[in-house]
């Protein structure tokens, strides 16, 4: 399934979602090289989360291969990887998958706490992403990049705060896509439901196809607990009647 309209509206102008996008379309571009080499393969060794570095399981000075001809250097323990990383692509598909998702749920979760607020939710959430991979996959030396795990905590915020609202979704049935107009818990609990099926494949022994599934996951439960904290009542009864869970108000 893939989301491409919700009938779920703002009330304000979601500066900081639209401010995050042009972020990582900015990395991407001149940070990235627009994927090409050789600032693509730099910026993913240089930015990118190793599990590895992180942890001290692989030595300072080891190389690691990230592609046909190509290695990363691992280095001295880099805690900023852990933010860099959020903000670094590994491909043009890989970049708008994310940045769509992140314009389609975003705007309505920063609607519900304020801009300050969602800057700290989106980097808190990445970080638990972050964290959560690196617990699971300790002695990786694989770069990990992507901003979906801060966006996976916008989606698990969503489902807290919009479970209901209908979103409108392409379903592939075999050489045919169809569209349907979904409650958003259907399609966000689908969505976890594979990214927990593809987290315990890994736990078994399989490479994941170079997906960090754990990350998605922990981002996701990252948001769905943050959004009590950071959500703000008023802003949340903005919104029009029946959008959002009524016991939610009184969240502070």
């Amino acid at each position: 399934m893939f989301p491409y309209h919700d009938e779920n509206k703002t009330k304000h102008v979601a500066l900081i979602t639209y401010a995050l996008i042009a972020a990582n379309v900015g990395a991407w571009i001149f940070v990235q090289g627009a994927g090409t080499a050789p600032a693509l393969p730099a910026s993913v060794c240089h930015f990118g989360l190793i599990a590895g570095e992180f942890t001290g399981a692989v030595r300072p000075g080891t190389a690691v291969p990230i592609g046909e001809g190509l290695a990363c250097v691992v280095q001295s323990r880099q805690l900023s990887d852990v933010i860099t990383s959020m903000f670094m692509h590994g491909g043009w598909l890989h970049l708008l998958g994310n940045m769509w998702f992140l314009y389609l749920f975003g705007n309505n979760v920063e609607d519900s706490m304020g801009r300050a607020r969602f800057i700290l939710f989106y980097l808190l959430s990445g970080i638990a992403a972050a964290m959560l991979q690196v617990f699971f996959d300790p002695t990786s030396a694989i770069p990990m990049v992507g901003a979906s795990g801060a966006i996976s905590g916008v989606m698990g915020g969503y489902l807290v705060l919009y479970p209901r609202v209908k979103v409108y979704t392409l379903i592939p049935l075999g050489f045919f896509i169809t569209t349907a107009a979904l409650p958003a818990w259907t399609m966000l609990i689908w969505w976890l439901v594979l990214q927990m099926l593809g987290g315990l494949t890994t736990v078994a022994g399989a490479k994941g196809g170079g997906v960090a599934f754990w990350a998605h996951i922990g981002g996701f439960i990252a948001g769905a607990i943050l959004v009590k904290l950071f959500a703000r009542r008023d802003m949340i009864a903005d919104h029009e009647e029946g959008v959002y869970r009524p016991d939610l108000r009184r969240a502070a």
